[in-house]
């Protein structure tokens, strides 16, 4: 019965679980910005090269 009740108190998992939701959170955020700004430069690449 101890060692139930000392594997319900250890965190140590729980700690590693949060991380790499926190990670992927980062991930999906910095491809969302990267999109984005793929975007402008696209345009702004067509736009320059019409110019010429």
């Amino acid at each position: 019965m101890s060692k139930f009740v000392k594997m319900l108190k250890n965190e140590e998992g729980a700690t590693a679980i949060e991380y790499g939701l926190i990670a992927a959170l980062i991930a999906v955020a910095a491809i969302g910005a990267m999109g984005a700004i793929g975007d402008g430069l696209d345009s702004t690449f067509n736009d320059v090269a019409s110019e010429l």
